[in-house]
């Protein structure tokens, strides 16, 4: 889908935790995206609280009995209201669960993810402590289109950080959540800015 020009686009942000990149959504410059709404599947998350302190919309909606995705029928839950919220982009930003059903269908080409490594290069889970145990010299972070598989939809843009020889994990994660915050918010402004499909890996749309 490409965004008309123009246009105010509401964004969602689905977060799990502690929220740092929706609170940086939130400051950064997100063009014409606006962020409308926060829905998280953890009742206790900190970024509920962000969400109140920012002036946005939130709610905690049960994901369903599994660990690390969807209830059929609570991804239904959630797809639905962010249809009857109007939301036309959806972005991940901590949230721990595989999107694979009605939600991914509803919103083919308009659900985007941050993950913290130079995909194609250490997808899944401590893609970090997986940049240092292989020795790479540079490593940042994706901002990347999703779809069914993990981490594999089209990237929209990327940001590189040096490895540092006496870095951990947690000092390189930092490194890289610093990109994160400017990455994502430039990600969603191209996006919303109607130069971007969420189609094909070739993202860029040319006017005729």
């Amino acid at each position: 889908m490409i965004f008309d020009k123009g246009n105010i686009v509401k964004v969602a942000v689905l977060a799990s935790g502690r929220g740092s990149n929706f609170e940086a959504l939130c400051n950064g410059d997100t063009g014409n995206g606006r962020i409308s709404l926060l829905i998280t599947d953890n009742e206790k998350a900190e970024v509920l609280r962000k969400a109140s302190s920012a002036g946005v919309e939130s709610i905690y909606m049960s994901p369903g009995r599994y660990r690390t995705k969807f209830g059929e029928t609570e991804e239904m839950a959630w797809t639905r209201f962010l249809m009857d919220r109007g939301i036309e982009l959806v972005c991940l930003a901590g949230l721990m669960r595989i999107i694979k059903g009605p939600m991914l269908e509803e919103y083919s080409g308009r659900i985007i993810n941050i993950h913290p490594s130079l995909l194609p290069s250490f997808p899944g889970l401590h893609a970090q402590k997986q940049a240092l145990d292989y020795g790479i010299r540079i490593t940042g972070c994706t901002v990347h289109y999703v779809d069914a598989a993990v981490d594999t939809g089209p990237i929209i843009l990327q940001k590189a950080v040096d490895v540092k020889d006496d870095d951990t994990v947690e000092t390189l994660s930092c490194r890289i959540l610093r990109q994160e915050y400017i990455a994502y918010s430039e990600a969603v402004k191209l996006i919303c800015s109607g130069v971007l499909s969420g189609s094909g890996r070739n993202r860029f749309h040319k006017e005729r």
